[in-house]
């Protein structure tokens, strides 16, 4: 059976969950009494993290390109949690500085199965009970290059535009009572934009200072947001 929590509490799920933005989400939300619960590729990174943020939080190792892992990662959060309240498309690759013709086609499809089938499949596993309760927040995680391009980032602006796309489509599928949501979290100095910026990214808000944002903003959402593109406020 699942665990019970306080009324107020809400499930909240997050892929990508061991770094960046969606370790500062996992923290900023635990830290507000939700329960967290979430997954990256990394075992250590997991261990960490699990460490860090004990249960009733959990975290697991899974990589959101593989259907069934995901499958089974959404089921046993069912049995032992529930429904979550809020999933949180989180996980994402970033290409290496080149422009798309020099990108391998091998490169390209590791980005297109985590930024964009990761996404696909976490709908898909989880997004039938949130039906059957009638209610719950998908948050599948854009970029300012979702809806804009710079050069040298080209796969990354397509997986991200195919988010923004694959957002407002599922907004147009999903029954009252839920959500579908594409966020732009703006700009911020993670890992990931050091790899397109280099030191100039330490000029931009921290990932613990920008949950100290997101994480009420990511709360205020509900069934209006349907088929919004959102941005985190500054």
């Amino acid at each position: 059976m699942p665990e019970s929590r306080p009324t107020e509490s809400r499930l909240v799920v997050i892929t990508g969950v061991t770094r960046g933005l969606g370790r500062a989400l996992a923290s900023g939300f635990a830290a507000r009494g939700h329960v967290v619960i979430g997954c990256g590729r990394s075992h250590p990174h997991v261990c960490d993290l699990a460490a860090a943020l004990p249960e009733p939080h959990a975290f697991f190792a899974v990589d959101v390109a593989r259907d069934k892992a995901v499958d089974s990662f959404a089921e046993r959060i069912r049995m032992t949690h529930g429904t979550p309240d809020l999933l949180v498309n989180n996980a994402a690759l970033m290409n290496r500085q080149a422009p798309l013709w020099e990108i391998t086609a091998d490169e390209m499809r590791d980005m297109l199965d985590v930024n964009v089938a990761g996404v696909a499949n976490t709908i898909r596993s989880f997004t039938p009970w949130m039906m059957q309760r009638g209610s719950g927040v998908i948050v599948n995680m854009s970029s300012g290059w979702g809806r804009s391009t710079s050069p040298n980032v080209g796969p990354y602006c397509t997986t991200k535009w195919a988010v923004e796309g694959l957002s407002r489509a599922l907004a147009d599928d999903l029954p009252d009572g839920l959500a579908s949501v594409a966020l732009n979290p703006g700009i911020i100095d993670t890992e990931m934009l050091r790899s397109a910026w280099g030191d100039s990214a330490a000029s931009y808000p921290s990932p613990e200072e920008w949950a100290e944002r997101a994480v009420p903003f990511l709360l205020s959402l509900d069934a209006s947001s349907n088929g919004e593109a959102l941005t985190v406020p500054g």
